[in-house]
């Protein structure tokens, strides 16, 4: 089972190497990858040498054009596409079916795989890709309880990743629209949530305001972690409630007060973390365990490359007696958002 970890500049790809990661994944500088932040991603010299630097130390490289393009873009993603079959890398990843049959068609022995983009949740679809594209492997949305999965795992002809740690949105991948209905932009064609120069940050009395295209997202009271504003986790007047927009800490932030009590609107931030369901994604068949967090900083990949690789190993050694170590937790819980984890869609127990 592979360490698949996320490269958002070279020192964080550097750390993920450095650190134990059996591979790294990395996008161009622009919006032909879901994570189009300023002062991320790599140009054609930089993404070179990096796919130089994994090699040398045996890390597979990865690299993301998983954004959809509109008809007027279609030149320009395909460039990015024959950019990348020049640079050595170990996979493409793509989610556009007719991205993949531009690629399938020029470049045969490029190995593909099928982004969380794609949305492929089912075996059905998956096996579509592969019957047309031959992708050879699917990195799954977070949307599937690990009874999903595992059935999943038992019919599909193809290797399945699956994303272990990393912050959680409402996860319809490659379908959300809740950025593009704020800032006209959307990760799913510009390849960026929340677009950065529509991000606003103001002091008040109140405390710290966040606001996404003049749209207020939340307020944070003078000594509250804040985070990046996304629509998904932010503070709302919400009909038939009492909106805690600008009311500073009332309980958690980003909630919506109902009855007097204060909660989220859509949902709390944390972060993902499968210590616990390891032994079951491995005896499953799991090939990768995928980390979420290009955006995120190289200490930020250091640490939970490293945690996670002494997990991984731990669990290969002896799944049937692995328990996740306590210090594991807490080290991830440190650099997770909210300071919190959960299984996410992989618990449902009334499933």
């Amino acid at each position: 089972m592979e360490l698949v970890c996320p490269a958002g500049s070279m020192p964080a790809l550097k750390a993920a190497v450095d650190n134990g990661a059996n591979a790294v994944y990395l996008g161009f500088r622009d919006g032909t990858n879901a994570r189009n932040f300023p002062g991320l991603n790599f140009d054609l010299d930089e993404a070179r040498r990096a796919v130089h630097y994994a090699h040398e130390r045996g890390a597979r490289v990865f690299l993301a054009i998983n954004t959809y393009p509109r008809p007027s873009q279609w030149q320009k993603w395909c460039r990015a596409v024959d950019q990348a079959a020049t640079l050595g890398i170990d996979a493409l990843i793509l989610a556009d079916p007719g991205l993949m049959d531009y690629t399938v068609q020029t470049y045969p022995d490029l190995r593909l795989h099928l982004s969380v983009q794609g949305s492929a949740t089912s075996h059905e679809a998956i096996d579509f890709y592969v019957r047309h594209f031959g992708v050879r492997r699917v990195v799954l949305p977070r949307v599937l309880s690990l009874t999903q999965v595992q059935n999943v795992m038992k019919r599909v002809n193809t290797e399945v990743e699956v994303f272990g740690f990393g912050s959680l949105c409402v996860m319809v991948e490659g379908r959300c629209t809740l950025s593009s209905y704020v800032t006209g932009e959307s990760p799913n064609s510009n390849g960026v949530c929340s677009p950065a120069k529509h991000v606003k940050w103001e002091e008040s009395a109140s405390g710290r305001r966040s606001r996404l295209n003049g749209v207020l997202i939340d307020t944070y009271a003078p000594d509250e972690p804040a985070g990046y504003p996304t629509i998904c986790k932010g503070r709302f007047a919400v009909q038939g409630c009492t909106n805690a927009a600008g009311a500073g800490r009332a309980g958690r932030a980003g909630a919506a007060e109902v009855g007097g009590k204060v909660y989220y609107a859509m949902e709390e931030p944390t972060s993902l973390n499968v210590l616990d369901i390891l032994p079951e994604l491995y005896r499953a068949g799991v090939a990768a365990i995928k980390v979420e967090g290009r955006q995120r900083s190289p200490a930020y990949v250091a640490q939970v490359t490293r945690t996670l690789r002494e997990a991984i190993d731990a669990c290969i050694s002896d799944p049937e007696t692995f328990v996740p170590e306590v210090e594991w937790v807490k080290q991830l819980d440190n650099v997770a958002e909210g300071r919190c984890h959960t299984l996410g869609a992989y618990s449902r127990p009334w499933q």
